[in-house]
């Protein structure tokens, strides 16, 4: 598989942000060395037991919907509260901003180019295809009602194997069967059925799409060997974001990232926050460790959540680095 890419500097697209709360507004500046005006931002305190906090520019500041709740969508006045030229501001609220408490926020570009797309609809209650602007299948889509409560929607044909094939990412359950919520995916529309939670008659949807790009982002399934010396998966690029989820049974969606390794921003991945859940981070030196490489992920754990004998799983990576850049040059190895 060729290593280039189209995209040399992925911070263009996509960053982790961590930083420690004051409990005062405050404009939070993105570390990358070019400047990026994120359209999506997803939020949670690491110190202590907080549901996610979510914001995004179709639906606007102060609007969040969290990854681990099924709740309406509501406003925050002091939440998220702008978008910068290259950040976001916070407010005083505890979800965002509270004195001492440490937290990591997600932050997405939406672009073409990258692979990430938003689309607004309101439901007519009906099956329907929806247009989007990817210009490609989409890997993963994951769909949220906002006018009332439901739960977060994850399909994907090429990702979790099948058209009607669905996870709920604010639960730990296992991969379902339902033609009523996904039923088709082409590289210009999402075709969805009548289920409530998203395709209400009148209710208010935003859903959240990603593709596959080259030495940027990837979407994927592995199977467990149940071995500490786990399985290694071939992104093409040193990953700064890893979410997975164990499918065939019941299993938490881990989320790890860069900006809080082991080591520092070296190899060794071990701090996890769980976003099905409103849990503080866990430091998991004996349970979750895993290596961010240069050209992907190796799996160093056996348990249940990233590596049971024989369990399938799906995971969605996002770079630092491509492994090989457009002018066919490598990045510095770990």
């Amino acid at each position: 598989m060729a290593a280039y890419t189209t995209i040399d500097n992925p911070e263009l697209y996509f960053q982790v942000k961590i930083w420690t709360g004051n409990g005062s507004a405050t404009a939070l500046t993105l570390d990358g060395d070019e400047d990026m005006q994120p359209d999506y931002v997803m939020i949670k305190q690491r110190s202590s037991t907080q549901q996610w906090n979510g914001y995004d520019d179709l639906r606007g500041v102060q609007k969040y919907l969290g990854w681990n709740t099924n709740i309406v969508e509501n406003t925050q006045s002091q939440g998220l509260t702008a978008f910068g030229s290259d950040g976001f501001t916070v407010g005083t609220d505890d979800m965002v901003n509270k004195n001492t408490s440490t937290y990591v926020a997600y932050c997405w570009k939406e672009s073409a180019t990258a692979g990430f797309d938003m689309v607004l609809y309101t439901g007519n209650g009906s099956n329907r295809t929806i247009a989007h602007s990817l210009s490609a299948t989409p890997d993963l889509v994951i769909i949220k009602r906002r006018s009332d409560t439901g739960d977060w929607l994850v399909g994907g044909s090429t990702t979790l194997g099948g058209d009607n094939k669905l996870l709920l990412l604010n639960t730990n359950a296992a991969l379902d069967d339902n033609s009523e919520v996904y039923q088709s995916f082409s590289s210009s529309t999402f075709g969805i059925g009548v289920n409530a939670y998203v395709n209400t008659d009148t209710s208010t949807q935003i859903a959240y799409l990603w593709r596959s790009v080259q030495g940027f982002s990837k979407f994927g399934s592995y199977t467990g060997n149940g071995s500490l010396d786990g399985p290694f998966l071939a992104l093409s690029f040193l990953p700064s974001f890893f979410l997975v989820k164990r499918t065939d049974t019941t299993g938490n969606w881990v989320v790890f990232d860069n900006k809080r390794s082991l080591t520092g921003g070296f190899n060794e991945i071990g701090y996890t926050v769980i976003a099905d859940g409103n849990n503080a981070e866990a430091t998991g030196t004996t349970s979750n460790d895993i290596d961010f490489l240069s050209n992907g992920i190796k799996i160093r754990e056996d348990n249940g959540d990233l590596n049971a004998s024989g369990a399938t799983y799906i995971y969605a990576a996002f770079a630092e680095a491509p492994f090989v850049n457009s002018n066919g040059v490598p990045c510095n190895a770990r």
